[in-house]
C-alpha cells in the first residue's frame, strides 16, 4: 500500500471553507513560526474556533503581541515558547514537548510552519553558514520536534501533524528548496508509518498556499505592488479544514494552490 496522495480535495474551494464555531474545541495544537505571516493568521483562526494553543517562534516581542491579541478577543490564553530554531538543541525540543505534556497532558495537533529562506543566490554563491541555518530551521528542527511530539500526539483522539510546504525547486532557491522538498518527503514517510500502517493512526497533511503577501515575501520581492498576492488571513481555510475532524481519515492530505507559472514562488 502506498501513501502517495491523490489530490481529491479542492484547495481553491477550501479558501471559502465555513467551519462551525467550535470546530477545534478541546484540541491542543502546537504551532511553530506562529508570530508572523501565515503562522499568525492560522493561530488566530485556530484560537477563534476553540483550540488551546502552544505558540513557538524566535520573536518574543511578536509572540507577546499575539498572546495579547488572543486574550483580548477572549479566546483561550496561549502558552508561549520563544525558541530560535537556528540554534535549538535536541534537549530544547524535548523541553517543548515536556511543557505541552505538563500543561495539557496530550497534544492533538502539530503544525510545522516555521521557515527561513536565507538568501536567494546562484548555486556557487551559497554560503555554508547560511545553508546550515536554512536546513536547521526548515528540516532538522521540524523532523526532531515531530519525532518527540509523536508519543504525546498518540495519547490524543484523532491526532494531526501538518506542514506548511513551499514548492521552490528552481534556480536560486538553494538550500530552502532542498529543505522544503525534504519536508514533503517526511510527510509521506510519516503518513505511511503513522496512518496507513498504525493501529493508532496519526493524520498527516501538507499545505502549499503559493505566494502570500508576508513580510518574508516583501523582503525577497520588494518590487511587487501591494495586493499582488493574497494576505495570510485569506488562506486559513485549508489549515482549519486539515486540522479538524472534518478531514478525518484523509491522510496524507496534500493541498496545493496551483501556480500561474513555473516562476511564481
Amino acid at each position: 500500500m502506498t501513501g502517495r496522495t491523490r489530490l481529491t480535495i479542492d484547495y481553491q474551494g477550501l479558501l471559502e471553507y465555513k467551519p462551525r464555531a467550535d470546530l477545534l474545541a478541546g484540541r491542543v495544537i502546537l504551532i511553530t513560526g506562529a508570530a508572523d505571516g501565515i503562522g499568525r493568521a492560522v493561530s488566530l483562526a485556530y484560537a477563534r474556533h476553540g483550540a488551546r494553543l502552544i505558540l513557538l517562534d524566535w520573536n518574543r516581542k511578536a509572540l507577546d503581541h499575539l498572546h495579547d491579541e488572543i486574550c483580548n478577543l477572549r479566546f483561550a490564553e496561549p502558552v508561549l515558547c520563544p525558541i530560535d530554531f537556528s540554534g535549538v538543541t535536541i534537549d530544547g525540543l524535548r523541553d517543548v514537548v515536556r511543557l505541552a505534556e505538563e500543561r495539557f497532558g496530550a497534544l492533538h495537533g502539530l503544525l510545522n510552519n516555521a521557515s527561513w529562506i536565507g538568501a536567494l543566490s546562484p548555486f556557487e554563491h551559497c554560503e555554508p553558514k547560511t545553508w546550515l541555518k536554512v536546513m536547521n530551521i526548515n528540516l532538522a528542527a521540524p523532523f526532531f520536534l515531530t519525532q518527540w511530539c509523536m508519543p504525546l500526539l498518540r495519547k490524543a483522539a484523532d491526532p494531526v501533524v501538518g506542514f506548511s510546504l513551499h514548492e521552490t525547486s528552481r534556480a536560486y532557491w538553494g538550500g530552502f528548496a532542498m529543505a522544503k522538498a525534504g519536508q514533503e518527503a517526511l510527510l509521506h514517510v510519516l503518513a505511511e508509518e503513522y496512518h496507513l500502517q498504525s493501529s493508532q493512526p496519526v493524520r498527516i497533511f501538507g499545505i502549499d498556499t503559493g505566494p502570500v503577501m508576508t513580510s518574508g515575501r516583501r523582503q525577497h520581492y520588494p518590487g511587487e505592488a501591494p495586493g499582488t498576492h493574497p494576505g495570510p488571513e485569506s488562506v486559513t481555510g485549508p489549515y482549519l479544514y486539515a486540522m479538524s475532524p472534518d478531514a478525518a481519515g484523509q491522510s496524507p492530505l496534500l493541498l496545493r494552490q496551483e501556480r500561474a507559472s513555473s516562476g511564481s514562488a
